[in-house]
């Protein structure tokens, strides 16, 4: 836990965790306080929706939105936030970092919604993926790690990582750039360079070793999940549902 890294629009501190506290946070509101998973993947979805909006209306009005997205929270949160921008008539496509049938959990049912919506969806999955640079242009929305990385990525996730940089508009990362460690802000191997990060709940003290804007996202855990761990926490959003952050 760090108070000393990040601060709101008016200079008052926020406390970023590492990635092990994110994760003990998120157990205690879905197993202690019936925050369920499916409930802070719309908030997140939502939120990033939003913060992509922002970002597309500065001089990329018309450019489409390509949604890299892998498995688990993450990658779920993606896929919410592609059925919000489809819901506006956005252009929007999705591509994952793995083969369809690989895709499970709450993510696979996010994935099912876009699929009824006819919301084009590919794959990077060997000789039967798409053409990754073809698959980028636009404004990117990179949600395929988040605070879940351990060693560096690989495979189709690592080759879609590599060609973001070349290919899109714009980045914006949900919650951590896939590729950078959340705790450390070290990057092992590829990582993507974002021009926004839309973290969540509390920012990740290695999101301060990151570049770009970064925008602070609601996924309304209360409180005291945050105070049956000690880790303090002072509502940083007040009234709203998204704050920037500056980093100290």
């Amino acid at each position: 836990m760090d108070t000393a890294t990040f601060v709101d629009p008016d200079g008052r501190p926020v406390t970023a965790v590492t990635a092990a506290e994110m994760r003990a946070v998120d157990r205690v509101a879905v197993e202690e306080v019936g925050l369920d998973l499916p409930r802070m993947m719309e908030h997140a979805g939502r939120g990033l929706a939003e913060a992509v909006l922002e970002v597309r209306s500065s001089n990329r009005s018309e450019l489409p939105v390509t949604v890299l997205a892998g498995n688990g929270g993450n990658g779920g949160g993606g896929l919410a936030c592609a059925r919000h921008l489809a819901n506006r008539n956005l252009s929007v496509r999705v591509v994952l970092d793995r083969a369809r049938a690989e895709v499970d959990g709450v993510t696979a049912e996010q994935l099912s919604i876009l699929e009824a919506m006819d919301v084009p969806v590919e794959w990077a999955d060997g000789d039967s993926g798409p053409d990754i640079d073809a698959a980028l242009e636009g404004v990117v929305i990179d949600a395929l790690i988040g605070y879940g990385l351990t060693g560096q990525p690989r495979g189709a996730t690592a080759e879609l990582i590599e060609a973001v940089g070349s290919a899109s508009e714009a980045t914006v990362s949900l919650d951590v750039p896939s590729g950078t460690n959340a705790t450390t802000g070290e990057r092992p191997g590829v990582a993507v360079e974002p021009d926004l990060t839309a973290t969540l709940a509390l920012p990740k003290t290695g999101v301060a070793a990151v570049d770009g804007d970064l925008l602070l996202v609601d996924l309304s855990i209360p409180s005291t999940a945050y105070d049956r761990l000690g880790i303090g926490y002072t509502n940083p959003f007040g009234e709203a549902f998204s704050v920037p952050l500056s980093r100290t």
